[in-house]
């Protein structure tokens, strides 16, 4: 528009569009055109993955979500599922299914330049994390990743994100994640079976030619799994990504280990006592087990004290006050607060502990961690003297 203007100054007679198609005609200003290339893929060389963010109605309720699809290169085969979140582990379960939907495995799958499987460097200088290059090595194959700004190389893979969208997602709702992704699994089925004029032919029909060069699958799929170290909180639940599992009251204050899987979380207290429910992405949900549910008026009444704090009243009455107060204003759950100060009673000399608890009453502390401290600095004290005659004398 500047030139236009210089140039309607200086005398020349001509409109800005004329301008600009002369200026496209000679190439002035303009990237010089390149001709698309086009990618040829063996059968079972190849497998592209990635994942795409989408919105989707679960539950009565719109959510954000990611899409995470698989796609053969040579057969165009496509398989996908939608996941609330995408980590680590979900991309171990969705690439096990996808796996097993497609009857075996390429030789490599290409993927972008993701924190999920990336540990460090871009396109051919990548190097997976340890994790996910194991879980490779167990199906037989390996991750590649594409060179930045280079998206056309995984373009088998990006292209149906959009046809998802469009025509799965589309006017769906979903009463629940698992009915999501198996109408997903099934709208897939369908798709496959179809003829796709890009191609020119039917993915299932050049997926049984492709079927002969996958890898097979091993005889043994180990189940995708990841532990947790929890507690159990004074309601008898395991909070594990914001659902809370039920567990028997007898474990509140415990320490356990939470096993998670694509369908289950087991909870596990000790050898052969073990809670296993069924697997719920739905957030913020409380799930509870028939046994777990205390009879009408048989769960534990407010004005009943714990076990720990009646063993501590009856041997010490004097630190009722403080008792009460750090079951109001202790940071740590109160079954475990009155656990610890249960241990300090029971292993450092009477008088030590009564004048930590006094000092602390008096100033207000409830850190059970510093008051232990305090302790540990009057036993010093009053336990271990030096003999400083002795010394003097040698």
């Amino acid at each position: 528009m500047r030139v236009h203007e210089e140039l309607t100054a200086s005398g020349a007679q001509l409109s800005y569009p004329a301008l600009t198609a002369f200026c496209r005609r000679q190439g002035i200003g303009q990237a010089p055109l390149v001709p698309a290339g086009r990618y040829h893929f063996e059968p079972g060389v190849e497998m592209q993955h990635d994942t795409s963010p989408h919105e989707v109605e679960v539950g009565g309720k719109k959510q954000k979500a990611q899409t995470a699809s698989a796609v053969l290169c040579y057969s165009r085969l496509l398989f996908f599922q939608i996941h609330p979140i995408f980590q680590r582990f979900d991309c171990k379960v969705f690439l096990t299914e996808a796996l097993r939907y497609m009857g075996g495995a390429p030789q490599r799958v290409m993927i972008d330049n993701t924190h999920v499987v990336v540990l460090r460097g871009t396109g051919r200088e990548m190097i997976a994390v340890p994790e996910m290059e194991a879980f490779a090595d167990r199906f037989g194959f390996r991750f590649v990743a594409h060179e930045r700004g280079d998206a056309n190389r995984s373009a088998r893979v990006e292209r149906p994100f959009s046809f998802i969208e469009n025509n799965f997602l589309a006017g769906r709702t979903f009463a629940s994640w698992n009915d999501l992704n198996q109408q997903a699994r099934q709208w897939c089925d369908r798709m496959n079976a179809t003829y796709k004029k890009h191609i020119h032919a039917v993915p299932r029909e050049l997926f049984a030619v492709e079927r002969l060069h996958l890898k097979p699958l091993p005889a043994w799929i180990p189940e995708v799994y990841r532990l947790h170290e929890r507690s159990v909180d004074v309601e008898g639940y395991v909070s594990l990504h914001s659902t809370r599992y039920s567990v028997p009251v007898s474990w509140i204050g415990r320490r356990v280990e939470v096993r998670e899987t694509k369908d289950k979380v087991e909870i596990e207290l000790e050898a052969r006592r073990l809670v296993t429910h069924v697997r719920t992405l739905a957030p913020l949900q409380r799930v509870t087990l028939p046994e777990h549910k205390l009879p009408w008026g048989e769960g534990v009444k407010k004005s009943e004290r714990h076990p720990e704090e009646q063993s501590i009243l009856h041997a010490v009455p004097e630190i009722t006050g403080y008792v009460a107060e750090l079951k109001q204003k202790g940071r740590k759950v109160v079954a475990f607060s009155l656990r610890q100060l249960l241990r300090l009673l029971r292993e450092y000399p009477p008088e030590s502990f009564l004048a930590a608890v006094r000092e602390a009453a008096q100033y207000g502390l409830y850190d059970l961690d510093r008051l232990e401290r305090m302790i540990l600095r009057r036993v010093a004290r009053d336990y271990f003297l030096i003999d400083t005659d002795h010394q003097n004398h040698d």
